[in-house]
């Protein structure tokens, strides 16, 4: 199980990355898959560059390198999840060996010095731990490279109950008149659907559960408020952080995208009927471009050394990439992401005698989705989608 402070760290970053970074485009990215990767840097670092990665990862530095071994030990522990770290340097680096014996098995490799022949190497090694689906490293290494430290992360589900596939056009909002292929199915557990009271306002999350402890929670808010304040009060409602109201207690128009109605039923069990669409979002992200939020400022400083725990020679971040994609399907999800950080030096009957509450959620204009494990609540991977 991933540590209760791991998980607030992790999903704290998820909130200000996404608030951040989602505009007026699709998005999608994994604090998930950047914060190991610091932790594995802020324990050999030093000076401001330490203190920055601390303060970045919301831990201290001393025990990083653990918790961030601890938390890929328990993603790989985790059904559906499949995290990997790596790291290629020059044989000619001479590595700490008391850093080295701190991370996990297996993961060293070499950097012989073809360019070509490295990169071919580590393109593979995101291939293989994404399922094919990133073909390549975020970052093409140089001359000048002299370690590269990787993170990949493979996220899969299937849903406990699939959707159904069929045409639709929405009659307002931004796709409105849009051939789009909708996902729909109907289901009795209404407790799905809960409506958070929000500093933004009211905010619409349906839960869609997978078949092995993993989540996806479609997020809407109003038209107005955009993208970014949708993920980030998603992500801090998970943890419980607003009043809300869920299932049965919901009435009409309590929600974004919500229609609440009653309806001839042969049993009087409420019932939830969820529209959306299928989506596929790619996204590339430059993490100096957001250097503060990383704790990477000082360690780009190339005049300077700044991981003395990791390394005799001085070594300074050269660059730092994620690339990552998410689809969500009417039989499941699945998302993939790597981070790469290189170092410079789912009869007629009779008429029904009942009336049952009825909910409606349709997902037809720009929503948020964060995938979720179900029994710690972290966040793996969150986006935004504008384009079916």
């Amino acid at each position: 199980m991933v540590a209760a402070r791991t998980v607030r760290a992790v999903n704290d970053m998820t909130a200000r990355w996404a608030h951040e970074v989602v505009g007026e485009r699709g998005t999608v990215l994994t604090a998930a898959g950047v914060w190991p990767l610091l932790a594995l840097l802020a324990g050999p670092a030093a000076g401001p560059a330490r203190k920055e990665l601390a303060e970045a990862l919301g831990t201290d530095a001393e025990h990083a390198v653990g918790e961030g071994g601890a938390l890929l030990a328990a993603l790989a522990a985790a059904d559906g999840v499949d995290p990997a770290v790596a790291l290629w340097a020059r044989r000619t680096l001479a590595l700490r060996p008391a850093w080295l014996e701190s991370l996990p098995d297996g993961l060293r490799g070499e950097l012989t010095g073809d360019t070509a022949a490295d990169q071919g190497a580590m393109d593979a090694w995101a291939r293989r731990h994404t399922g094919g689906l990133i073909e390549r490293m975020p970052v093409r290494i140089g001359p000048g490279t002299v370690l590269v430290l990787a993170s990949a992360l493979l996220v899969r589900t299937t849903w406990e109950e699939p959707f159904r596939e069929g045409p639709s056009r929405p009659s307002e909002g931004p796709w409105a008149g849009r051939e789009l292929t909708a996902l729909s199915r109907s289901g009795t557990d209404v407790e799905q659907v809960r409506v958070h009271g929000t500093p933004a306002g009211p905010l619409t999350a349906v839960r869609v559960a997978g078949d092995n402890g993993l989540d996806v929670h479609l997020l809407l808010g109003e038209p107005a408020v955009p993208g970014n304040e949708v993920l980030r009060h998603g992500v801090a409602a998970l943890d419980g952080a607003y009043p809300a109201v869920s299932g049965a207690a919901l009435t009409d128009a309590a929600g974004p995208g919500l229609r609440v109605t009653t309806v001839p039923s042969y049993d009087g069990a409420p019932c939830l009927d969820l529209t959306t669409t299928r989506f596929t979002v790619d996204a590339e992200h430059d993490l100096l471009d957001r250097a503060e939020l990383f704790g990477l400022a000082t360690a780009t400083d190339a005049s300077r050394g700044h991981f003395p725990g990791m390394c005799e020679q001085p070594l300074a971040v050269s660059e730092a990439r994620q690339a990552a994609t998410a689809t969500f399907g009417p039989l499941g999800f699945r998302a993939a992401a790597v981070t790469m950080v290189p170092f410079g030096l789912g009869s007629v009957p009779p008429p029904p005698p009942y009336r049952a509450q009825q909910i409606s959620a349709r997902y037809d204009r720009p929503f948020g989705f964060l995938a979720v494990h179900r029994a710690s609540g972290l966040v793996l991977a969150a986006g935004w989608v504008t384009e079916p």
